[in-house]
This record gives C-alpha cells, structure tokens and sequence, in this order.
C-alpha cells in the first residue's frame, strides 16, 4: 500500500473555457418615440432573466443562453417606454465538474461569467435606442437557481396524486 502522507486523494481539478459567446437573438423598441410622446418621463424598470443549459455533441460542451426580457413603463400614467429581448449565449469547455453538480454549475457558474458582457450590451442598446444607459443591477444567480428548484417543487406536489 502506497503511503501518500495522510493526504486525502485529491478529486480532479475543475477546467472551464470560454469556447464563444455571442447574441443568438435581439430586440429593442423605442414605444415612447414611435407614439411620438413627449414630455416628463420617471422609468419604472422590470427585468425578467431566464436561464437555460444543454450538452452539446462535442465531448465536455455545453451551451448556456441567458434569456432576458426587459420593460419600462412611465410611472406616471404607464405607458410603456420601451422593451429590450436578449438571448445571449456562452458556449464552454468543462471538465472535472461531478455528474451531479453539473447542472447547477451550468446554471449558476456559466451566467456569472457572462453577466458583465450582457449588462455592457444592454447599457449600450438602451443609451443608443434614445434612453439613458440602464446598468443593471447584478444577478444572484444562484438564488435564481433556487427559486427554480421551489417552483418545479411546488408543481411536482401540486401534481403528484393524493394518497
């Protein structure tokens, strides 16, 4: 029996790349100019995030896209401002990371490193589509996360069969 110094067997260093990351899919209107309205507006900001993740067919890939919609409606009267769709995807080399972490990984770690490109992206639409630059505040991507994992929760109970 080897004596490795009563060191415990170290688990496989974790190795993640950025392979690309790119906009898949964007939109931006300008409903305040489009109407032609004019006057005092005081922005009420709505921003909804969705995540998803898949294995690519490439050996240790995957793709994880980012989904948010963002809304703003004048307070006062609430008329809508404008709306902002972005689709901004990162494709990673991952290694190292157990079968069963994998998924929160993807979901947590992965949009974290994209985050800042996608608040740049979204400051520069907005500030060229006639508004001032909207910096969004950061993400807690892993309470995301976690909301997920309740609200799939809560639908599984509410359809699981009464005993």
């Amino acid at each position: 029996m080897a004596d490795n110094g009563g060191a415990q067997p170290q688990a496989p260093a974790i190795k993640m790349n950025v392979l690309n990351q790119f906009i898949r899919d964007m939109s931006f209107e300008n409903i305040l100019a489009q109407k032609g309205a004019q006057g005092e507006v005081e922005p009420d900001v709505n921003v909804q995030v969705n995540l998803d993740a898949k294995k690519r067919s490439t050996e240790h890939q995957f793709e994880v896209a980012i989904k948010l919609q963002v809304t703003s409606d004048n307070k006062k009267g609430g008329d809508k401002l404008f709306l902002l769709e972005l689709d901004y995807v990162g494709l990673f080399h991952i290694e190292g990371v157990p079968e069963d972490q994998l998924h929160p990984f993807l979901l947590i770690e992965c949009p974290r490193l994209l985050f800042p490109f996608l608040r740049r992206i979204v400051s520069d639409v907005t500030r060229d589509g006639g508004f001032p630059p909207l910096n969004l505040e950061n993400i807690d991507f892993m309470q995301l996360y976690r909301n997920e994992l309740a609200r799939r929760a809560q639908t599984e109970q509410a359809q699981a069969p009464a005993n």
